[in-house]
């Protein structure tokens, strides 16, 4: 009788699964790596896999032995909106309906060091965060809230100076010293310069402030995490798993080496360095992900020689993805949202935030958020997740999976490396090619139907009947933080004010000076967040980065797609009738820096024949329209995502008109809540394009547009 090893039984069960119909036993994933349909212990094998364990190194079960089996994970809403006071209200609600932390989130004029009533800012103020221009917006806002008691958890990093000290500032006068508070400062400037945009000032004096910031904070609030380094921005962005975990992991094995050339001891504050990565849709990707990052790090960080344990050991706050959320069919985005929570709790997050069904219209309204907040409540008490720690710890598909991504992570490490570092492979552009690279290749698999989409690329259904959403009136807000920065500026003492500014910059050419320490001084004399940012901008100068966009991947994916075939096809037709082809500026109005949608649409028009121009970041609409003008384009493109599409659109299309020229189109697409489009076409917008339009399809009313006016 012959006797079977595990080999043949391995053989026999891939015969079987080729009998019933598998044409491979095997499929890329978006990383490039091969999924196989069947794991065994010889993939183990070929891994040379070490069983590990929760809270040992090299942590890939978890930074902690007892994980969720003693202390579930903090539940968190990253939220904020409107005035202080407003988000003080919705904060307090949270609180009570079972959140554990805050998270807060500042509108983009905050983000950008401008306050409220600055010209280049009218449409941005508390649309997609909270208007925060002084100590008193601060104190306002977490009123009634003890921050001894409530960790905090802040999404800043160009302004990460006079808001962190506003912060600081409004919790002594709330009788909280220092020492006692808790939270998370995101202050994690390269990514800014990758994907998110909110920077200031340039990359040398940036990467000073996150380590004034990490110095003070070590020192004087030892509870608090200085700094989250964030792979969530990178993922929104187009990233994939491998990409956003090699990035992330570079960019905090950058500040390390950043303070530690500074001469803080790594013990000394490594144990408060954080994490924040966001979670999509590959749920076995995700979980794998969040291991290999433990790894990974634990592997990076002993070069430095660490010999307290909790500097190795890779914390981390996780985000369910708001790019995988769809418009149609949004109550969809309730299953995708549970999906990717299981993923980052299986995966062993240390807290999470989950997104709300109507962030791609958006900003989540209070039902929608209620829905989101309790998902993780039933995922954290009614399901058993939290009774076994890293149930998938063993796997022969997990453990493989896990040390796969690590590799496909250090070949993108070694390439960072080999440019001499993070910051200067940023200046390079390395690290932005890569993520616009890996986002055309994404859209363009869900616009020719590889990947499934439920509701938007297939299984579509009717329209539904539009949800009720939140809808921040920005001119209220606007009014409201301008009147309030008045009675300051009528109030304060000016001449200490203009004292502690100037000692700001003065410090600015000091390195041995701590800037997060003068600022202090200034918020407390009650300056504002905008003249604590310029007293530095009179040092540093503002940043200004290069605009382009990707060439031929978009189209390498879509050259046997039908409608981008009849799309190119027009496009040709089109520069034979009138001697040139259609040219588009795509352009981002306001302080909204999140640009993957306008260097998604710029790849795709190119690759489908189009003349793009790609106008910087930050402009305002007299800006864009000169450009167009000078450029001579047909059509200009806004891409929104932040829903100052009402103020900033209707400007944009009086500017044409005062410069008599009619002829240019607008479109617009992004994040425009439905209810909004017949404002927007009232006002001459030519088209509108929501979340998940293919580009073909896009292209084609551009072309009917034009062609219509001619």
């Amino acid at each position: 009788m012959k006797t079977f090893w595990r080999s043949d039984w391995e053989s026999l069960a891939k015969d079987e699964l080729r009998r019933e119909g598998a044409e491979s036993l095997s499929r890329e994933s978006q990383e490039g790596i091969p999924i196989q349909a069947l794991y065994s212990q010889d993939d183990l094998d070929a891994i040379g896999f070490v069983e590990s364990f929760p809270g040992l190194p090299p942590y890939t079960r978890g930074p902690r032995a007892s994980m969720y089996f003693n202390r579930p994970w903090t539940i968190r809403q990253y939220a904020g909106f409107s005035t202080a006071r407003e988000s003080n209200t919705f904060y307090r609600q949270c609180l009570a309906a079972g959140q554990k932390g805050l998270s807060v989130a500042f509108d983009l004029a905050t983000h950008r060091g401008y306050d409220s009533d600055h010209p280049r800012v009218p449409g941005d103020v508390g649309k997609a965060g909270v208007a925060i221009d002084s100590v008193e917006d601060m104190k306002i806002l977490f009123d009634g809230i003890p921050l001894d008691k409530m960790s905090v958890s802040m999404t800043m990093n160009g302004a990460v100076l006079p808001v962190l000290a506003s912060f600081i500032v409004a919790a002594e006068e709330q009788g909280v010293p220092q020492e006692k508070l808790t939270g998370t400062i995101q202050n994690d400037i390269l990514k800014e310069y990758m994907v998110r945009n909110t920077y200031i000032f340039p990359p040398e004096p940036s990467m000073r402030i996150v380590a004034d910031v990490i110095a003070y904070t070590s020192q004087h609030m030892r509870k608090f995490n200085n700094i989250s380094i964030s792979g969530y921005h990178m993922q929104e962005a187009g990233a994939d798993s491998a990409i956003e975990l090699a990035y992330t992991i570079g960019d905090g094995i950058e500040y390390v080496r950043l303070v530690t050339e500074r001469g803080l001891d790594i013990d000394h504050f490594a144990p408060r360095l954080s994490f924040f990565f966001g979670i999509g849709m590959n749920f076995l990707m995700e979980i794998a992900k969040l291991r290999a990052a433990r790894t990974l790090w634990y592997e990076k960080m002993q070069v430095f020689h660490p010999k307290d344990p909790r500097s190795s050991i890779l914390r981390t706050h996780c985000q369910t993805s708001g790019y995988s959320l769809a418009e149609q069919d949004p109550y969809n985005n309730v299953v995708r949202t549970t999906i990717e929570a299981m993923a980052a709790v299986l995966g062993g997050t240390q807290s999470l935030h989950t997104n709300a069904l109507d962030e791609a219209l958006a900003l989540p309204s209070e039902f929608s958020a209620r829905i989101a907040r309790n998902t993780q409540l039933i995922l954290m008490e009614e399901s058993d997740l939290s009774f076994c720690v890293d149930p998938f710890g063993g796997s022969y598909m997990m453990e493989t999976l896990t040390r796969q991504l690590i590799d496909k992570a250090k070949m993108l490490l070694k390439e960072i490396d080999e440019a001499g570092g993070m910051t200067k492979a940023i200046l390079a552009g390395i690290p932005k090619l890569h993520i616009e690279e890996a986002a055309a290749r994404k859209q363009a698999k869900i616009d020719n139907g590889t990947n499934t989409i439920v509701g938007v690329n297939k299984y579509t259904a009717p329209t539904d009947k539009a949800l009720k959403i939140l809808d921040i009136n920005n001119k209220e807000v606007l009014q409201a933080q301008k009147a309030s920065l008045e009675t300051l500026r009528r109030t304060r003492d000016e001449k200490k004010v203009q004292n502690a500014l100037m000692q700001l910059s003065a410090g600015a050419s000091d390195p041995h000076a701590n800037l997060l320490q003068l600022t202090m001084e200034a918020m407390r004399a009650r300056a504002t967040v905008g003249e604590a940012t310029e007293a530095l901008v009179k040092v540093f100068g503002r940043y200004q980065a290069s605009s382009y966009s990707v060439k031929s991947v978009y189209g390498k994916f879509m050259k046997d797609n039908p409608q981008f075939k009849e799309a190119h096809r027009r496009v040709d037709a089109f520069n034979r009738k009138h001697g040139r082809r259609p040219r588009i500026l795509v352009a981002k109005l306001g302080q909204d820096g999140h640009d993957r949608g306008a260097k998604v649409i710029a790849s795709g028009l190119a690759d489908l024949g189009f003349d793009v121009d790609i106008g910087p970041l930050f402009q305002i609409p007299e800006e864009a329209v000169r450009q167009a003008i000078e450029n001579d384009v047909h059509v200009i493109g806004v891409s929104s995502q932040a829903g100052s599409h009402k103020t900033l659109i209707p400007q944009l299309i009086d500017c044409l008109k005062k410069e008599g020229a009619h002829q240019i189109k607008t479109v617009v697409g992004g994040v425009i809540p439905p209810h909004d489009y017949e404002f927007l076409l009232s006002q001459g917008v030519g088209a509108i394009f929501g979340p998940g339009t293919p580009i073909p399809e896009c292209a084609l009313a551009i072309l009917n547009l034009l062609e219509n006016q001619t």
